[in-house]
């Protein structure tokens, strides 16, 4: 058999479909999005960062990283 993914594009769709499906007694299983672990590890390394005062502002960013033109 084959399988559809869906794409809703909000939670009113979300549920109309899901509303449909068990009425039709289709089985579904729900999959919530994750991000890559790299991402979730770089993440939670820059909140780190952020919370022991290891920032800066976006204008010093700016001047140290972007051409001024």
């Amino acid at each position: 058999m084959e399988n559809i993914l869906i794409h809703p594009e909000s939670n009113e769709q979300l549920k109309t479909v899901k509303a449909v499906l068990k009425a039709l007694k289709v089985q579904f299983e729900v999959q919530k999005p994750s991000l890559p672990n790299h991402i979730i590890k770089s993440a939670k390394k820059s909140l780190k960062e952020y919370e022991a005062g290891n920032s800066i502002s976006l204008d010093e960013f700016t001047d140290k990283y972007f051409i001024n033109k």
